[in-house]
């Protein structure tokens, strides 16, 4: 875990100086895919066209040709991004024999222009509806920290290809903490931008309202590169900010919290506070209003039920069960249904996008719990508790519409724990630079810190 912690940047500075070469990168990335527990961390590797293009990146760097900001770096992506040549299986039995896809998605097409080396596919909760990341078919990755707990989901295998040094970042999707949640479970960042900041074309999709493409990495810094990237946007390191003004919600993101989260939460606010930033203790009292946007499913049920109807009724005995059953609570929902949940939800981002108004940013656990023991989660009771305290918090800036990072906050020696700092829809650039301020403090107080070795 954690065998090399040097930033995306650091990376390629090293790349550009010739202390590093990206084919010598990209063979280590992939001879650690190659090992039992990579080769339940991705569906598919791409070695060949990896190298290729790893040895073509170094040739070019060689005789000076101008390179994109990801040039040589390995790069893994979840498997729901269609990259040309290449099945999508959405960690699925029901795709399994789908043709290749014809070209790459534009998330990938972006990722490549940057000179991004794609090394593979990673596994995932089968059609990202889960915030665990457990997978009947293609088996679960453990957690890096211990291998016996779960590593967060959907994007379960894109946080251990960074942790273990098989990527140097994964990018996934985020529909009610799919990012944010392995990111947090994992002692690692996660960005979850604004709606509609990445294009979503050729992904296959949980809910099209609710959906976000977003990095796993080790900084923020890293995670804010990578989201420009994804954006189509010119990448700028985020600025620090001085005299931050933080909300800390007091109402329902505080229910219920593991007491290992709620001690390095405590301890992640005392930090902030004796570096300087002014912590208001904020009822949001709207926010008990959240779960009436997941009634009967809520949007990711009715959305995920339209484009899986088809498949249900074809090869419905191919999915995982808990997968299945969450996606027909869809067909429950009617149309007038769903309008409404429409419209709650509008006046839900307008009254949250008032409450934050006064301040940089709101700052909350990531996640309730810490990562569960995936034998704890064998009986379906046990798993949906685990899973609904997993995404309870998450699924509040994508229901809301709010963008947010996830840092990691923990001691050393503890099972990680996420920090978010959410804020305002298109807020991202602002929220990055919050994260950083927010980043190093916590590092400065010896919290959050990657354990190399481990």
């Amino acid at each position: 875990m954690f065998a090399d912690t040097r930033s995306l940047a650091e990376i390629r500075q090293a790349l550009d100086a010739g202390h590093l070469h990206s084919e010598a990168l990209t063979e280590e990335a992939l001879a650690r895919a190659r090992t039992p527990e990579g080769r339940i961390v991705f569906t598919e590797s791409f070695e060949d066209a990896a190298l290729a293009q790893a040895r073509a990146t170094d040739q070019l760097r060689k005789v000076g040709i101008p390179l994109g900001p990801l040039a040589g770096i390995p790069v893994s992506v979840k498997d729901l991004f269609d990259v040309a040549g290449h099945q999508t299986r959405a960690g699925s039995r029901v795709l399994a024999e789908s043709p290749p896809a014809k070209m790459d998605a534009p998330a990938i097409a972006r990722l490549r222009a940057a000179g991004a080396v794609i090394v593979g596919h990673t596994n995932m909760t089968e059609f990202a509806f889960s915030g665990l990341g457990v997978n009947p078919h293609y088996g679960t990755p453990g957690n890096p920290w211990d291998r016996n707990h779960v590593a967060g989901g959907s994007s379960s295998g894109a946080a251990v290809s960074v942790s273990d040094g098989m990527a140097f970042a994964g990018i996934g999707t985020d529909t009610g903490g799919s990012v944010r949640i392995p990111a947090a479970f994992c002692g690692l960042t996660g960005f979850k931008p604004t709606w509609g900041r990445s294009d979503l074309g050729g992904t296959i999709p949980l809910s099209t309202s609710l959906d976000s493409i977003g990095p796993i990495a080790r900084s923020v810094a890293c995670c804010a590169l990578l989201g420009a990237v994804l954006a189509g946007e010119q990448p700028r390191t985020p600025q620090p900010l001085r005299g931050l003004r933080l909300a800390a919600p007091q109402s329902y993101v505080l229910d219920g919290l593991d007491d290992a989260v709620a001690t390095a939460y405590a301890r992640a606010l005392s930090a902030l506070s004796a570096a300087g930033a002014r912590i208001d203790d904020v009822r949001f009292d709207h926010l008990a209003k959240v779960p009436d946007l997941l009634a009967g499913g809520g949007i990711t049920a009715a959305e995920s039920y339209a484009w899986h109807r088809r498949l249900l009724a074809e090869k419905g005995d191919l999915y995982d069960p808990r997968v299945r059953s969450r996606i027909e609570r869809g067909a429950g929902i009617s149309a007038a249904d769903y309008l409404d949940l429409l419209a709650a939800r509008a006046d839900q981002i307008a009254t949250m996008d008032r409450a934050l108004a006064p301040f940089d940013a709101a700052v909350m656990p990531t996640v309730a719990i810490v990562a569960p023991k995936i034998a704890d989660l064998e009986s379906d009771d046990d798993y949906s508790r685990f899973n609904l305290l997993a995404l309870r918090n998450p699924s509040v800036s994508n229901l809301l519409g709010l963008c947010c990072a996830s840092v990691p906050c923990q001691r050393p020696g503890d099972l990680p724990v996420g920090l978010s700092v959410v804020g305002r829809g298109d807020t991202d650039r602002h929220i990055l630079g919050v994260a950083v301020t927010v980043e190093k403090v916590l590092q400065d107080a010896g919290l959050g810190l990657p354990e190399a070795g481990r």
